[in-house]
């Protein structure tokens, strides 16, 4: 069983998650990524928000440990660090439609 210190911090850990998740445009730059790793002008597009507004998004994303990156030449590519959050969104779409 986890100490109580222990205990909080993964509860903070996972809240965390959770507010990143917690604006649309980052919901739509996970579910693009959802369909495997994307560069930045391609999250721009699925995002359909300006280059500075989606690079603060990713930031928000990465810290909460959601995403991982990686820089190839000029280009930055991110992809899923969490894939379980696919289905974690599917869950809540299924959920509004009243279906489980």
């Amino acid at each position: 069983m986890k100490s109580t210190a222990a205990a909080r911090q993964e509860r903070r850990n996972r809240a965390a998650v959770f507010k990143a998740l917690g604006h649309p445009a980052r919901l739509a730059i996970v579910d693009a990524l959802g369909g495997g790793e994307r560069c930045v002008c391609e999250l721009v597009a699925a995002a359909g928000l300006g280059w500075s507004a989606v690079s603060r998004h990713l930031s928000v994303l990465k810290a909460a440990g959601v995403l991982t990156d990686e820089k190839r030449g000029q280009q930055v590519y991110y992809r899923l660090a969490m894939p379980c959050i696919r289905s974690f969104t599917g869950c809540l779409q299924a959920a509004r439609r009243g279906g489980r």
